[in-house]
């Protein structure tokens, strides 16, 4: 892959930036620690039940992330609610997509109507669904001929995204919809990584070979245009990204100082976090990436910041739906950590030696 336009961490503290993201910068650059005590505690119960040590694997893993991030001895998964951020894209207007702009807004009707997939895992796992429509009749701004949005409106955005918090979750999964997202991801990743327009778009929606092409065209013209101001991970959110991208990556940001675990969910939720990476990479830390998508780019990005989905089903979907599961796995993890016997309980022997 070429590495060509990529943002260089470094070049953080140096670059300049609007004054309008003041705040924000402050709360990523001040991410909480998470609680290694409680961690502890997990491992000790753990080491008591009636298993061998490890042998559950991941799902060991998630009940200690949720207690490191929660900053609880006894983890909980009383109100896990996962987040569908919904924006429109000038973008489209290149051809980018499959589907025409109004289906985002038909889409958020069926979210709420409860006819998308999103909508029956939560309803048949019990977690909450909260829908944020993000001026769906004001599309950003088209990438390849101006910024997708101006820096106030940047920040403005995120700072609504932080509200995704205000129910009080224990455990939030963030996921989109909007038609032409996978376009703005895919330049937002060859900005902070390198690359050309090939390397970073996928199938979306479904296009077929000319749309691809036009999808790759469209990436490698946006940041062309926009290289000069590429100079902070937050400009290019503004400049390339979307309303979406932008809430989410303040709701990531608000979940990590109020001590709320994070399940990010396929490429364009991905997006959002790898933005935040970029500014720190220990803002992250708080977040396990629920799946790896199908979209080709999605591997890629993961892999540039040494991370890894939890699940691996050829999904492509976005709407939060591979991070909804990766929630169910984890409410399993914690089931089984809180109810199976010890040996004490079962008595059952423990490992001799």
């Amino acid at each position: 892959m070429r590495q060509t336009n990529s943002y260089r961490p470094g070049a953080v503290m140096s670059a300049s930036l609007n004054p309008a993201y003041a705040d924000v910068l402050d709360l990523i650059l001040t991410a909480p620690e998470g609680d290694e005590t409680a961690v502890e505690a997990v491992r000790t119960r753990d080491a008591q039940l009636t298993k061998p040590p490890g042998s559950l694997g991941e799902l060991e893993r998630l009940v200690e992330h949720l207690a490191r991030w929660q900053g609880k001895a006894k983890p909980t998964l009383d109100n896990p609610m996962v987040t569908i951020f919904a924006g429109n894209h000038g973008v489209t207007d290149q051809g980018v997509s499959a589907f025409p702009r109004e289906v985002t807004a038909q889409m958020v009707a069926n979210f709420t109507n409860g006819g998308a997939a999103i909508s029956r895992i939560c309803a048949l796992h019990e977690l909450n669904l909260r829908v944020f429509e993000l001026a769906l009749e004001l599309p950003t701004g088209d990438i390849t001929r101006e910024a997708a949005l101006d820096d106030r409106m940047c920040a403005a955005t995120i700072a609504y995204g932080m509200e995704a918090i205000a129910g009080r979750p224990d455990l939030i999964c963030l996921g989109e919809m909007g038609i032409g997202n996978t376009t703005v991801a895919a330049a937002v990743f060859a900005a902070l990584f390198g690359g050309s327009g090939a390397d970073w778009v996928g199938r979306g929606t479904g296009v077929d070979d000319a749309g691809l092409a036009r999808k790759a065209d469209a990436v490698d013209r946006a940041v062309a245009l926009h290289k000069q101001e590429l100079v902070h991970p937050l400009a290019i959110l503004a400049r390339l990204g979307g309303r979406e991208i932008a809430a989410m990556f303040g709701a990531l940001i608000a979940a990590r100082h109020q001590k709320i675990p994070v399940i990010v969910d396929g490429f364009v939720a991905t997006s959002a976090a790898a933005i935040a990476h970029a500014v720190n990479p220990a803002a992250i830390d708080h977040c396990i990436f629920g799946h790896t998508s199908a979209e080709a780019g999605h591997a890629r990005a993961l892999a540039a910041m040494d991370g890894k989905g939890l699940l691996d089903l050829g999904m492509r979907l976005g709407e939060g739906t591979g991070a909804a599961l990766a929630a169910v796995l984890a409410k399993t993890a914690l089931e089984l950590h809180n109810s199976m016997a010890t040996f004490a309980e079962a008595a059952v022997s423990g490992k001799s030696g």
